[in-house]
């Protein structure tokens, strides 16, 4: 898995887990992803980059402005991201780079979620002890890939990893490789062929406080 190579991959797969060793559904992954051609793939494991959370923000930026998909992967905490990823996302995609006045450094890539689950399918439903439907918990990624103007794809899902036998986790790992073996072909990735229609979010110049002079 790349770690700090010069080169960057079409596809760059952000994957988190604070608790690796205990693993099975994003180890998986990240082990199948891992087996791709390194000038299609790099996986990045910004747990064992980052163990003081002290992120390399222009190396980062430097291979997410190189790659045209970006894959976060990870599994669900408190119906969100783990908090390693967040402080990733919130230093990494700046203000004025991202998104913002002269932040078009993502325009045109895509971004594509690749999450597990403790709880099962049956527990997001209204029914559930969940209460919502997941796609209710994907807005802020949703979001996310339209302040930045990024085409935001169909996620991957893994519910009730925990309980998940070694075959589906399997199975699961081998159809996360092949679609980005596939990238971006037609037949890999037939939501390519959809409209975008995202809505175009203009932050303004004044959003942020403005930077002290001297």
């Amino acid at each position: 898995m790349g770690y700090g190579n010069d080169a960057v991959a079409r596809i760059l797969v952000i994957a988190a887990h604070p608790q690796l060793e205990h693993s099975r559904a994003t180890r998986a992954l990240m082990e199948a992803a891992g087996r791709l051609p390194a000038e299609q793939v790099e996986v990045r494991d910004l747990y064992a980059l980052y163990p003081d959370y002290w992120i390399d923000v222009p190396t980062e930026q430097r291979l997410l402005a190189g790659a045209e998909l970006l894959v976060w992967l990870h599994p669900v905490h408190w119906y969100s991201m783990p908090p390693l990823l967040k402080l990733w996302l919130d230093e990494v995609f700046a203000f004025g780079w991202a998104y913002g006045p002269g932040g078009r450094a993502l325009e045109g890539k895509a971004l594509w979620l690749a999450a597990s689950t403790g709880g099962p399918d049956s527990s997001y439903r209204p029914d559930g002890y969940n209460r919502y439907f997941f796609d209710a918990f994907l807005h802020p990624y949703e979001q996310t890939a339209a302040l930045t103007r990024m085409r935001w794809l169909p996620p991957l899902v893994l519910h009730g990893a925990h309980r998940a036998d070694n075959a589906t986790i399997a199975a699961h790992a081998q159809q996360f490789a092949d679609r980005l073996a596939a990238w971006p072909d037609a037949a890999g990735w037939p939501e390519l062929a959809d409209d975008d229609d995202a809505p175009l979010c203009e932050v303004p110049a004044d959003a942020r406080p403005a930077a002290e002079a001297g």
